[in-house]
């Protein structure tokens, strides 16, 4: 047997899990957790027109690819992966609302700047060292709701001087690391 699983495998025994659902038609195709894994997102996810949301956490993802074609992706759920680079999420960049990303190797947020329509970010325990690579969701006109907590960019600073440094380069967050922010308009 071999030690990981391909999409096309996966959405064969989800398929088989869903009283034979063709995945093309579904709008929720949930693939967490396959056991053996799987290591590669593949054009076979190009196949998913009507897919809004998609869910690939835990398992063993080094890149996103494979993304064209998912014309009408609004929630990727990458978490728990092995995942280096955004590179490859551009091909949703149109459509893309939620981007969940935890728990992966992330150090770089090259290809951000696609995503017009992304709300929430949830990128806790990535790789992040750098205030310049935080300071490039300022290209993401919408992006309200940020979970960044668990870089090794916020480890060592107090939460009122990490939120306030936050803040300063992406005023428009209503919420950090799950915690409402106030806004001018509120006081």
């Amino acid at each position: 047997m071999s030690r990981s699983t391909t999409v096309k495998e996966s959405l064969k025994r989800w398929q088989e899990e869903h009283d034979g659902q063709d995945p093309v038609e579904a709008k929720d195709i949930q693939l967490q957790f396959r056991w053996p894994p799987i290591e590669k997102m593949d054009g076979t996810l190009g196949t998913l027109v009507n897919c809004e949301k998609l869910s690939l956490s835990s398992n063993m993802i080094e890149k996103i690819s494979g993304l064209n074609g998912m014309k009408n992706l609004r929630i990727l759920s990458l978490g728990r992966n092995y995942i280096k680079s955004l590179s490859g999420i551009e091909a949703v960049g149109d459509t893309l609302e939620e981007l969940w990303i935890s728990y992966n190797q992330i150090d770089r947020l090259k290809g951000v700047e696609s995503l017009r329509k992304l709300k929430v970010l949830y990128m806790a325990n990535n790789s992040v060292r750098d205030w310049t690579e935080l300071a490039k969701l300022q290209a993401v006109p919408v992006l309200e709701d940020l979970v960044f907590a668990g870089n090794p960019l916020v480890e060592n600073l107090d939460e009122p001087i990490y939120f306030r440094e936050v803040m300063k380069r992406l005023p428009q967050l209503k919420k950090l690391d799950g915690v409402p922010m106030l806004t001018e308009d509120d006081e």
